[in-house]
């Protein structure tokens, strides 16, 4: 039984959502050949605060006015 687990920001509409589940049912069931009530789909939505890269929040980084200057120190990486 696939249980596939998707993870988001949240901020996307319900139709948005239901039809990113319904693409990847049907990626499932195709590329694995399993019957319908096989599948589980679960999307997990992250507030903006909570999900960061590069040591910034995904809600940081959409700050309006947000300067370059303002990113984090970023350490050398020895290149």
């Amino acid at each position: 039984m696939p249980l596939i687990e998707v993870t988001v920001a949240e901020g996307r509409s319900a139709e948005r959502l239901r039809a990113l589940m319904a693409a990847v049912h049907r990626a499932v069931r195709e590329s694995l050949e399993v019957r319908d009530e096989q599948i589980r789909v679960l999307v997990r939505e992250v507030p903006a605060h909570l999900w960061s890269a590069g040591g910034v929040t995904l809600a940081e980084r959409a700050a309006p006015g947000r300067a370059p200057q303002d990113a984090p120190y970023e350490q050398p990486t020895g290149r």
